[in-house]
């Protein structure tokens, strides 16, 4: 009951001008890196988390949250008009889409993409807020060894849900926790790995791992491709979606979809979020695959179907919600904006677990009402104000763009840390995940990898020192055994049967 008040207090916090500000920005800049191809929401996080240095802790919070929702759910707007996703958990939406916009029913998809995006993302928050308590006492039961076995869990998942390219998200995932073993041990006041260095012996910084990984490297990618058609396109696109009114989904297309389509869709993708590092992609492919299973019209389904752009839409903005869990309940980030959450929780000092909750509720609770009123607020502003204008996003030069990305980076890494050092490890950090890219190696692993590997590290070896060195203490212990059973199931049904079936 008293976290249920404090949560109503949070939405009363919004009304704060400092927070409400923070809110509206947070929302304006998440729609704008959302519809723009190649810019996310993780992308947005990392270049503003410099500025949180300077913010309350409330303010820099709510901002994040209101990134995060309205960047999940504008990535639809390209993914619609050009058959570009502005974000990876767009890609379903496109596939049906784009069909109707070359139907000339563009608005009508981003009607339905933003109706699904609301009601999904205001359930998973709600069930958030309703479910983090249990989470919280739940927690308290998993011991040292525990904690080791739900670490391995999700790097294990973080790994397999790379699909084609296992191999290559092992690499990653190690070299992350590579790069986090420089400095001073986790367990004794020793420097490893410093290199008879100075400037290594307090450890790499997480903000150049971030601004490197996702904006440096972004920049660079973007910088080979050729993407003069888009411009074009997106204008074209913007004289056909004039009409205010032709974003309003008429009530026989929302009976023909079911209200049933767009719970069920939400349920998945809060649970799927819950998962560490899976991300709105898979949960928007397993709410479409479920919806096209049981649709009435599986036939539409790649020629424009309003219902698989309801089902993708609701669940990857309900992951929103399930993806704060991990984070905040344990430090393991649900998806690549959690991660960067992350780092803005631990700046300001606040360290996630049961106690969080307990303690300074009253600082995470405005963050929960700025996920749900970010949610809310998509249909009227799709509907009645910026549906028409979204598209034009599109149409900044990419050049002055990316540019002006690349400085604000930059400057950012350096304003974070106040380290030529530093700044310089965010280039080369950039670089590296360039060509990793290039190479077709996936680079949210290793920011993840660098982000678990110190929590695998200090609980492997608290929980050997526990048991004088007897490894058996994670099969008798019991919360450890059944996230090691439960890694184990994982891995062969979403590893090593797919591998089965596909040689038969």
């Amino acid at each position: 009951m008293d976290f249920l008040l404090e949560i109503l207090k949070g939405f009363g916090a919004l009304a704060r001008p400092d927070v409400l500000i923070a809110m509206v920005a947070g929302f304006a800049v998440g729609t704008f890196f959302g519809a723009v191809p190649g810019l996310t929401s993780v992308l947005a996080i990392a270049l503003l988390l410099p500025i949180t240095y300077s913010m309350d802790v409330i303010p820099a919070l709510v901002m994040c949250a209101s990134i995060f929702m309205s960047g999940m759910y504008a990535g639809s707007i390209t993914a619609t008009t050009i058959n570009i996703p502005g974000a990876p958990s767009s890609m379903m939406t496109s596939i049906e889409g784009y069909p109707l916009m070359k139907k000339g029913q563009g608005a009508n998809a981003l009607g339905h993409a933003a109706l699904g995006s609301m009601v999904g993302g205001s359930l998973g928050a709600l069930m958030l807020m309703l479910l983090l308590p249990i989470a919280a006492k739940l927690s308290l039961l998993i011991q040292t060894p525990g904690k080791f076995s739900l670490v391995l869990f999700a790097l294990v998942v973080i790994i397999i849900m790379q699909r084609d390219t296992i191999a290559k998200g092992l690499v990653t995932t190690l070299l992350g926790i590579m790069i986090a073993t420089v400095g001073i041990d986790v367990m004794q006041p020793i420097a490893r790995f410093s290199f008879g260095t100075e400037t290594l012996v307090e450890g790499i910084d997480m903000m150049p791992i971030i601004i490197g990984t996702f904006a440096i490297s972004e920049v660079l990618y973007q910088a080979q491709l050729h993407r003069g058609d888009i411009q074009a396109a997106a204008l074209r696109a913007g004289a056909a979606l004039i009409r205010r009114r032709d974003f309003l989904p008429p009530l026989s297309e929302l009976r023909e979809i079911g209200f049933y389509t767009y719970i069920k869709s939400g349920l998945l993708g809060y649970g799927i979020g819950v998962l560490p590092g899976v991300g709105g992609s898979m949960a928007a492919f397993v709410a479409y695959a479920d919806a096209k299973r049981r649709s009435r019209h599986p036939e539409q389904y790649g020629h424009g179907s309003r219902e698989g752009i309801a089902a993708a839409e609701a669940a990857n903005n309900a992951m929103c919600g399930g993806a704060f869990v991990p984070m905040l309940m344990f430090g393991i980030p649900g998806d690549p904006t959690t991660a960067i959450v992350l780092g803005v929780l631990v700046i300001n000092g606040l360290q996630p677990g049961a106690r969080l909750l307990e303690t300074q509720t009253d600082l995470i609770a405005p963050m929960f009402a700025s996920l749900f009123i970010s949610a809310l607020v998509l249909v009227p502003l799709t509907l009645f104000l910026l549906g028409p204008y979204f598209v034009r996003i599109v149409s900044i030069p990419k050049g002055l763009l990316y540019a002006c990305i690349a400085v604000v980076a930059l400057v950012g890494s350096y304003a974070a840390t106040f380290s030529i050092f530093q700044m310089a490890l965010a280039v080369v950090f950039g670089v590296l995940a360039f060509f990793l890219r290039q190479q077709h190696y996936p680079t949210v692993p290793l920011l993840l990898g660098f982000i678990l590997g110190p929590d695998l590290e200090q609980y492997l070896r608290r929980s050997l020192s526990l048991s004088d060195g007897n490894p058996i203490v994670f099969l008798t212990s019991p919360d450890s055994l059944f996230f090691l059973v439960l890694t184990a199931l994982f891995f062969y049904f979403m590893a090593i049967k797919p591998l089965k079936e596909a040689k038969t």
